[in-house]
């Protein structure tokens, strides 16, 4: 058990969204005057209009990366960048397209989310994004060939990550154990590390059976720090930390506000955690997963 109580190393928000339209800077700055160091800035879709070139995707990945850069001027945080296709985009391009256009709709459906996955990589490979993310599968019911081709999608993204040496962050249904095993023989399928994979918006139960060596991204609400407490130790790796924060000016704070993760982290270390766990989630495991900080 930790005897210190205040925890003065690096800390990490591993998802957090920004949006020109939102309070982009000011709420950086509210991370960063809560003891915030570093974020990992998730690409946040456009669920009205999305993309439907590659062109159009590199434009949009683009301004994330613009956004990463101010943000690193004008408050000094390290910012690493996870661009991709969110799985709500495919699942709704998909239906859309394919009661407009038949099954020629579906396969174009298929090749743009293809072409986003390229685009994303090609930013990756010029040093302006460090992750692919947020991909997945869809969490709210869908027709069975909408889950059959997103996950034969996901499955061809992990075997593109492996290809790469690149991480994945994933966002998925919210069941724990058989979500976590699906996950796990998907990327034993393709041969992907398991500890690349990253699963934001995770339950804190972090128990090694049941997380089965993917990376749990923590959504450290009310209520997580008890279970993260009693389940760190029969982690495999550790955990990462993170707020969601959707710098939505229609829902002030959702999911979690800027400020959670370094307040979350204090608790942490003063409710007992040993610090051993705050490193990996804060220094480590971003190194591991997205390189050194920018």
């Amino acid at each position: 058990m930790s005897s210190v109580q205040q925890w003065n190393g690096p800390i990490v928000d591993n998802h957090f969204h920004l949006n020109r339209q939102g309070l982009f800077l000011q709420a950086a700055g509210e991370f960063k005057r809560a003891g915030g160091t570093d974020l990992i800035l998730v690409h946040c879709p456009d669920f009205q209009s999305p993309p439907t070139t590659r062109e159009g995707h590199l434009a949009t990945y683009n301004d994330t990366v613009a956004m990463a850069a101010e943000v690193r001027d004008v408050h000094g945080l390290g910012v690493r960048v996870v661009l991709g296709p969110h799985p709500a985009a495919f699942a709704h391009q998909f239906e859309a397209w394919l009661n407009e256009d038949g099954e020629s709709g579906a396969e174009r459906a298929m090749d743009n989310y293809r072409n986003s996955i390229d685009a994303a990589v090609e930013l990756v490979h010029e040093g302006k994004a460090h992750a692919v993310g947020e991909v997945g599968r869809p969490h709210w019911p869908v027709s069975d060939r909408v889950w059959d081709l997103s996950n034969l999608l996901l499955e061809e993204t992990m075997a593109m990550a492996k290809r790469e040496g690149i991480t994945l962050q994933l966002h998925v249904e919210g069941e724990l154990e058989s979500t976590y095993a699906s996950l796990a023989q998907m990327a034993d399928k393709v041969g992907f590390d398991k500890q690349r994979l990253v699963r934001h918006y995770a339950p804190p139960t972090l128990t090694s059976s049941i997380t089965q060596g993917v990376t749990p991204s923590v959504l450290i609400g009310k209520g997580a720090i008890e279970e993260v407490l009693a389940t760190a130790e029969s982690s495999s790796h550790g955990f990462l930390l993170e707020t969601d924060y959707m710098d939505d000016l229609r829902r002030p704070g959702a999911v979690l506000g800027p400020k959670t993760v370094p307040k979350r982290t204090q608790q942490l270390l003063q409710a007992g955690i040993d610090e051993s766990f705050l490193w990996k989630a804060h220094q480590e495991l971003p190194d591991l997963l997205y390189g050194p900080s920018e």
